[in-house]
Parts: structure tokens; C-alpha cells; sequence
């Protein structure tokens, strides 16, 4: 009796123990988040440069160059894709307070054409009307504000950078380190840990990446052929957001959307964005997503929706990106030891091939 006694006080004090370690984690997530939120965002990234690089070494002309010069091809690559992508980030928020005024005239133009097609006529007051509901939302003022975001922006993109090329440049010595810090079971169940991660996340990220860029491809065709303002930078935007699980693909639709209202000022033309818009998301995320992913990330939907909110809750919109790769990461930890993998199966979508990866 006294030994059933003693165990349960056990488990209960380690129950107490990870609750009370969980709670300081999350503090300090949210403490230290300009300080992680880099440092994450790179290691997320080198995952996509070494697939990259894996990749350029089975390609016939490039292969034949040794794997510091493939990673420094990768790393040159994405120092340029990352540079361009925030020079049109910023270069499109200056433009987009310039065509504010426009944008405001074609609303009013399109609610007074709305109203005269149901038969009813603008009211005498519609001035008044229009500058009290409409009117009252100082738009200039919020694109002014987003664009003071996007100049902060830069910081945090220039330390991912820096960060990014020391990772890259560091991991070829990585397990040595390993193997020299943790001799014996312990260095053989940390290199374990890493393969599995690397194995899956790297798959992951290489795979999502891939298929985001079609899809922007093909959303910037969409907006190109209508002429809809700033169409690389929606395309960037629907690409990036198609990281975040579930509502990413909404999100992305529902922005240039919206632009289309206030640059035509025409229901059947912003109809039309739509619906093509729709069909390369719903092509992209029902027929070439899962025929390329399948199952790389073995988290049930349920985890994967808490997950994101818990993420987005703690870093915002980096953190739904990351929400999918980082709580891979946590899942593949805990199935590693005896005493977590309860829980890395409760949070797993294929409990077999959880227990598989031990």
C-alpha cells in the first residue's frame, strides 16, 4: 500500500515539475521573443537550404562541386530571394499609400452603383452618409502605421540572415560535437533525435516550400492577367501564408480579394479573381499537396489546430508559420524517451508510426 502511495506521489510531483517547466517556457517565449524569433526562423531555414543543397548535389553539372560550394551557392541564393522579397514588401507599402485616395473614390463609386442597381437612389445626404461611416476609418493612417511595421522588418530579417550563415556554415562539424560532448547511449540517442527531425522537417519544409512557390506562381499569372495592383506582392504574401495550416489558404485569397473591390470598383471583375484564385488554392492544397507531403508531419488535425493557436498566441503571424515545424519538433523529442512518449503518441496522427521512430 505504502509503495502505490509513493508512486503516486511521484507522479504527481512530475506531473507538478512539467506543468510548472511548461509555464516557464512559455514565459520566456514570449519574454525573449525579438531575441528567439530569429534565431528559429533561421534554423527553420537552413532545413530548406540543406534540402536545397542535397538536392543541387544530384543535379548532373553542379553535383560534381564539393558541399561547402553547393552550400555557399544556397546560401547566396537565399540572402538574394530574402533582400528582394523585403525590398518589394516595403517598395509596395509606400506605393500603397500613394493609391489610397483612388482607392476610396472607386468604394464610393461602386456603393452608389450597388444602390442604384436595387433600385434605389443615392439619398441627398450621402456625403454626410458616407464621410460618417466610410469616411471615419482614417485609412492613410493604418497603411502608414503597417509600413513603420515593415521598416522594423528589416532588422529582423538582416539578424535571420546573419544567423542563417553561421548555422550553414557550422553544421558540416555539428556531430562531431555531438560525439566528442556526449559519448556513449547519450550522443547516440541526441544524433537519433536530430536524424528523425531532420529527416522529417527538412522532407517538410523542402516539399511546403516547393509547393508555395507554385502556387504564388500561379496566383501572380491570375493577378497579372487582370492587371491587379501589386501583384508580385500578393503572390509573395499568398505563398508565405500558405505556411499557416487550415486558414492560411483563406487568408491569402482574401487580401488581393478585397483589393480588387477598391482598384475596379466592379463586383463582376472581383467575382472573377476569386473564383480563379479559389481553384489554384483548392488544386495546390486537394491534389498536389498531399500527393507531395503525404505524411511527413504525423500530427493529428486536432494538435495541429491547437498548435497554431498556441503559436500565433505567442509570436503572432511568424508563429502560425512556424506553429506545424516546431511542434514536429516537440512531438519527435518526446517520442524519443520512455517516459514522454505517451504524450508524443497522444499528440501523434499514426501512433505506429510514432513507435516507429523511437
Amino acid at each position: 500500500m505504502q509503495n502505490n502511495d509513493t508512486k503516486t506521489s511521484v507522479q504527481f510531483q512530475n506531473l507538478v515539475f512539467a506543468s510548472v517547466f511548461a509555464t516557464l517556457i512559455g514565459f520566456l517565449l514570449v519574454v525573449g521573443k525579438s531575441l528567439l524569433l530569429p534565431i528559429f526562423v533561421a534554423v527553420i531555414s537552413v532545413y530548406v537550404l540543406t534540402a536545397a543543397s542535397d538536392w543541387l548535389g544530384k543535379q548532373p553539372i553542379v553535383g560534381f562541386l564539393p558541399d561547402w560550394a553547393r552550400r555557399l551557392l544556397v546560401l547566396l541564393a537565399f540572402i538574394i530571394a530574402i533582400v528582394a522579397l523585403t525590398g518589394v514588401i516595403i517598395a509596395t507599402a509606400g506605393q500603397l499609400i500613394e493609391e489610397i485616395p483612388n482607392y476610396q473614390k472607386n468604394l464610393r463609386l461602386l456603393a452608389t452603383a450597388m444602390l442604384e442597381a436595387f433600385g434605389r437612389q443615392a439619398p441627398a445626404d450621402w456625403n454626410v452618409i458616407w464621410q460618417n461611416t466610410v469616411g471615419e476609418i482614417n485609412l492613410q493612417s493604418l497603411a502608414t502605421s503597417a509600413l513603420g511595421s515593415l521598416s522594423a522588418l528589416s532588422g529582423v530579417v538582416f539578424m535571420i540572415v546573419i544567423y542563417s550563415m553561421f548555422l550553414v556554415g557550422e553544421r558540416a562539424g555539428f556531430a562531431q560535437k555531438v560525439a566528442i560532448a556526449l559519448p556513449g547511449k547519450s550522443g547516440i540517442q541526441f544524433q537519433s533525435i536530430i536524424a528523425s527531425i531532420n529527416s522529417s522537417i527538412g522532407d517538410y519544409l523542402a516539399i511546403k516550400t516547393l509547393i508555395n512557390v507554385i502556387l504564388a506562381s500561379i496566383s501572380y499569372v491570375v493577378m497579372w492577367l487582370f492587371g491587379v495592383d501589386f501583384a508580385l506582392f500578393w503572390a509573395i504574401l499568398i505563398g508565405l501564408l500558405n505556411y499557416i495550416p487550415f486558414i492560411g489558404s483563406l487568408l491569402g485569397v482574401i487580401f488581393p480579394v478585397l483589393l480588387t473591390v477598391a482598384q475596379f470598383g466592379s463586383v463582376q471583375t472581383t467575382l472573377l479573381v476569386l473564383a480563379l484564385l479559389a481553384a489554384a488554392q483548392l488544386f495546390v492544397g486537394n491534389g498536389l499537396e498531399p500527393r507531395m507531403i503525404g505524411k511527413k508531419v504525423n500530427m493529428s488535425p486536432f494538435v495541429v489546430l491547437v498548435s497554431l493557436s498556441l503559436w500565433t498566441l505567442l509570436w503572432g503571424v511568424a508563429g502560425s508559420i512556424l506553429a506545424i515545424p516546431l511542434t514536429s519538433i516537440l512531438v519527435i523529442v518526446l517520442s524519443h524517451f520512455n517516459g514522454t512518449r505517451p504524450f508524443a503518441i497522444l499528440l501523434s496522427d499514426d501512433p505506429a508510426q510514432t513507435l516507429k521512430a523511437e
